[in-house]
C-alpha cells in the first residue's frame, strides 16, 4: 500500500508542476477570467430575458447580462481547463509513454492526471463564482460552483482526447475553443433563439447550463442536471482513458520477431563455399 501511494504522490505532484509552468495559463487565470465575466455584465443590457428553467419548470425573465455572466463564466473555466488539459497531455506524450514502458503502472498516472484534473476545476469554478459574487448575489452560489466544477472537469477529459488524437497545438486549441464556444453560445437566448429547443440536452454542457441558471435565479436545487453534466464528464474520461491507453502501449511489437523466425525456420541450409581448393 505505501509503494502505491508513494507512485501516485510522484505522479500526482509531477502533473501538478506542469500545470503551474504553463505560464499562458496562468495568465489566463488571472486576467481572462475576470476580464471575461466583468465585460459581459457591464457591456450587456439588463433588459429582462426570458428563460426556461427545465429543473423547476419554471418560465422567468431574468437580466441578460447576470444571464450572459453565468455562461460567460462556464466558457471561461471550460476553455481554460481544456487548454491546461490538452497542453500537459500533449506536451507529456512521450514521458507518459516511456514511464509506462519502463514498468511505471499506468493506472496511478491516470489517477494523478485526474486527480490534478479536479484541483485545477475546483479553484478555477470557485474562482470564477467568487468574480461573479462581485457583481451580484446568485441565489445558490455553492450550486454555481459545483455546476462550474463538472463543466470544468468535462472539458478537462476532452483536453485529454484532443492532446492524444491531434497532432498540433494549433488543432488542439482550435477544437477547444469552438467546442466551447458553440456549446454555450447556442444555450444562451440572448445569442440564439433555438436555447429552448430539446436538441440543446445533446450539448456537453447542457447539464452545467441548466444548473448554473437554476443557481442564478432560483432557490430550488438540480441535482439532475449536476447527474447529466457528470454523466458527460464520465463518458469523456472514458474516452480518454482509452486514447491514454493506446497512446502508452507498448510499442515493442511481437510480430516482427515472430515473423523472422518464421522466416528462419524455411531458409535453405547454406551449402558448402565455391571457392577454389587448395591443392
Amino acid at each position: 500500500m505505501k509503494r502505491h501511494l508513494s507512485l501516485y504522490a510522484v505522479a500526482a505532484r509531477y502533473d501538478l508542476i506542469e500545470h503551474a509552468r504553463n505560464r499562458f495559463a496562468m495568465l489566463l487565470v488571472v486576467l481572462y477570467v475576470p476580464t471575461w465575466v466583468t465585460l459581459a455584465y457591464l457591456v450587456i443590457p439588463d433588459k429582462a430575458v426570458p428563460v426556461h428553467l427545465r429543473a423547476t419548470g419554471q418560465d422567468l425573465a431574468v437580466p441578460g447580462n447576470e444571464l450572459t455572466q453565468i455562461t460567460g463564466a462556464i466558457n471561461a473555466v471550460t476553455l481554460i481547463t481544456g487548454f491546461m488539459m490538452f497542453a500537459a497531455t500533449f506536451n507529456g506524450s512521450r514521458f507518459d509513454r516511456r514511464l509506462a514502458m519502463a514498468g511505471y503502472p499506468r493506472f496511478h498516472l491516470v489517477l494523478a492526471k485526474t486527480t490534478s484534473l479536479a484541483i485545477t476545476s475546483a479553484l478555477l469554478a470557485a474562482y470564477a463564482t467568487a468574480v461573479t459574487y462581485t457583481a451580484w448575489t446568485p441565489r445558490r452560489p455553492l450550486l454555481l460552483a459545483t455546476a462550474l466544477f463538472c463543466a470544468a472537469m468535462t472539458y478537462g477529459a476532452l483536453g485529454v482526447i484532443f492532446g492524444s488524437v491531434l497532432h498540433r497545438e494549433v488543432e488542439g486549441m482550435f477544437a477547444l475553443i469552438m467546442t466551447s464556444v458553440i456549446d454555450v453560445a447556442l444555450q444562451n437566448p440572448i445569442s440564439s433563439s433555438g436555447a429552448n429547443s430539446s436538441l440543446m440536452q445533446l450539448l456537453p454542457s447542457y447539464g452545467t447550463v441548466q444548473a448554473a441558471t437554476t443557481a442564478g435565479f432560483s432557490t430550488a436545487a438540480a441535482p439532475a442536471y449536476v447527474a447529466i453534466q457528470l454523466t458527460w464528464f464520465a463518458a469523456a474520461a472514458f474516452l480518454g482513458l482509452l486514447t491514454f491507453r493506446h497512446r502508452t502501449r507498448n510499442a515493442l511489437s511481437r510480430r516482427p520477431a515472430a515473423t523472422f523466425r518464421k522466416a528462419g525456420a524455411h531458409r535453405e541450409p547454406a551449402g558448402p563455399p565455391t571457392g577454389r581448393c587448395a591443392s
